[in-house]
């Protein structure tokens, strides 16, 4: 049986994606397979997929159907969708970002550590960035309204060590302690094949953010739990896909939604619905003008 089914989503990310595969394939110790899906990039990372790395199994979408979906894709292509007897299905999936970069111990390291705790049906590593930073999303609570709302209002930032106002990225939290969690990122997010089978696959309602701490608190509600270890350091260049689209600031506020709406919406008391609702509407639809102001200063220089 394979220990581990890797799934990498990429969108013109070519070169990180080419040292993103070279580390997986450095690995010690592990019995894997990788899917990468590739969401129409236009320079050559499905092509160079093909030509550098014939094992892995590619699947080289004509369009970009969004994150969820195109992991989905990769999940179906090892089984994660229908697990029976009679198939050989990985014992744990793992959503890896192109823009990653793992030690040669890391994944051997990451299956001990879940093979040690046996109720973890999530767990992910810590991250780090180019600048040597953490990455405070490898580690996060689920945005309920009271949690968005500290952030909203940066009391996060002003008091990034209490309990309270810093539970959004839990920077209270030792960054070198393994510590239970709400969710870790899809940057390298960890799964077990049982909590998947219960849970099933990630919710193609979301485009791209979201989808992973949806998965986390849906795998968390079947009595699973999440952890972050730091034991295993990988480095993310971060947002490498996503940085040059005008569309990624819109797709953050409509996810917020869709998760608010999903998981809060229906304890949350109507004054404060309204007021999340709203809020959220307002930063899209403001988000929603900069592009659309962004695309026709772009159309008119290109018409100089």
């Amino acid at each position: 049986m394979l220990d581990l089914g890797i799934v990498i989503t990429s969108y013109n990310t070519r070169d990180l994606l080419r040292i993103c595969l070279h580390s997986v394939y450095a690995s010690h110790d592990i019995a894997l397979d990788v899917c990468v899906v590739d969401n129409a990039s236009s320079d050559g990372s499905a092509e160079m997929v093909a030509t550098e790395f014939p094992q892995v199994h590619l699947i080289a979408n004509e369009e970009n159907v969004g994150y969820p979906r195109a992991n989905n894709q990769g999940l179906r292509a090892f089984g994660f969708d229908r697990p029976s007897a009679d198939r050989d299905v990985p014992r744990f999936a793992l959503l890896l970002n192109p823009d990653t970069e793992l030690p040669p111990d890391g994944l051997a390291q990451m299956l001990v550590f879940m093979d040690e705790y046996p109720a973890a049906g999530v767990a992910g590593p810590k991250l780090v960035m180019l600048d040597g930073s953490l990455d405070l999303a490898c580690r996060r609570s689920f945005p309920s309204p009271e949690v968005s709302l500290y952030r909203l209002l940066k009391l996060s930032q002003l008091f990034p060590h209490s309990r309270r106002f810093g539970r959004y990225n839990l920077t209270y939290l030792d960054p070198d302690q393994v510590a239970e969690v709400d969710s870790v990122v899809g940057a390298f997010m960890l799964v077990r094949a049982e909590a998947i089978a219960q849970v099933g696959l990630l919710d193609e309602q979301f485009f791209m953010y979201g989808e992973d701490l949806d998965w986390a608190y849906r795998i968390k509600a079947a009595g699973w739990r999440v952890y972050y270890n730091p034991a295993v350091t990988v480095l993310h260049v971060k947002r490498a896909a996503s940085r040059h689209s005008l569309r990624a600031q819109v797709e953050f506020y409509r996810a917020m939604d869709i998760f608010y709406r999903k998981h809060y919406a229906a304890q949350t008391p109507r004054w404060l619905h309204v007021l999340i609702v709203s809020a959220l509407s307002l930063r899209k639809g403001i988000e929603q003008l900069r592009c659309a102001l962004i695309s026709a200063r772009r159309r008119s220089e290109v018409g100089l």
